[in-house]
């Protein structure tokens, strides 16, 4: 069974928590993606941004992007899979949290990503619309956490 080691994209690109807003969406538009973690002074996970965040949380709250930065506004209580958890209990994570990415962290080190589009590549096209339907069934909460 795969491991989210075998699952993940690697290197995790992360923002530290004085990044201002548009240094977060840029670096979100040059990698490409919609979401990245956050790390503190010292190198340690501290939190999650998306897109989203920086628009919902931040500009439409009126926080200056130029000046404002993503430990304002970011998700900290992030959702982490283990380098070597398998691939069930990387889908129960997706699942169970409904968010559409997780870091993957190997001790205290951010060492992967891995997204809902990582899962559908290991799986068959009927798992995989199981699983996103799962991931996507709506609680009544925000998934913004990690780009849901």
């Amino acid at each position: 069974m795969p491991t989210a080691r075998d699952l993940m994209s690697s290197p995790a690109q992360c923002l530290n928590e004085g990044d201002t807003l548009v240094a977060a969406a840029q670096a979100l538009r040059e990698s490409g993606v919609g979401s990245m973690p956050i790390k503190d002074a010292s190198g340690q996970l501290a939190g999650m941004i998306t897109d989203r965040d920086i628009v919902v949380r931040g500009i439409a709250e009126g926080f200056d992007p130029t000046t404002s930065t993503v430990g304002e506004i970011s998700t900290q209580t992030v959702v982490v899979v283990n380098v070597d958890d398998d691939e069930e209990a990387v889908l129960n994570a997706f699942i169970q949290n409904q968010v559409r990415r997780i870091p993957v962290v190997d001790g205290e080190d951010v060492v992967g990503m891995i997204s809902q589009a990582d899962i559908a590549r290991s799986m068959s096209q009927d798992e995989t619309g199981g699983v996103v339907q799962a991931i996507s069934q709506d609680t009544g909460e925000s998934a913004d956490q990690q780009g849901g």
